[in-house]
């Protein structure tokens, strides 16, 4: 059995659905793709959402680890962002996000990119602090 074998696509979004839009033709190019950015801040805004749920308090985006685009987003295409906690530091929390589609007359699922964004907790003052964490 070989090991270099690729794991099978997700068929289904892992994690909680934390945004869902329309890709608009504003949002598009002159060919009718939307431009990767778009698609990026869409996850950023569903994963600031998923981390300011979960530590209570204002978050600032840090990093966004490599992140491969597997099907292009079409004017038209419902997006959908799915978020689920890597891992929690002191102040700051890895969240992976998930970017799928429903396309079509059929509403078929289709999953287009995926990445891991790293937030950080801040204060009034925008000064790191510790994520909160529920005792118990």
């Amino acid at each position: 059995m070989s090991t270099d074998s690729p794991l099978p696509a997700p068929t289904e979004p892992r994690g909680e659905l934390v945004i869902r839009t329309i890709a608009m033709p504003a949002d598009a190019n002159a060919n009718g793709d939307i431009f990767g950015g778009w698609l990026i801040s869409q996850m950023d805004i569903g994963g600031a959402i998923f981390a300011k749920n979960l530590c209570r308090s204002r978050v600032t985006t840090v990093a966004i680890d490599a992140m491969s685009f597997l099907h292009s987003v079409y004017v038209g295409d419902i997006v959908n962002c799915h978020a689920s906690l890597v891992k929690v530091g002191r102040t700051s929390m890895r969240i992976d996000v998930e970017a799928w589609v429903h396309r079509g007359h059929d509403a078929q699922l289709l999953r287009v990119t995926e990445g891991v964004f790293t937030y950080v907790a801040i204060d009034e003052q925008r000064r790191p602090q510790p994520v909160h964490r529920d005792k118990g």
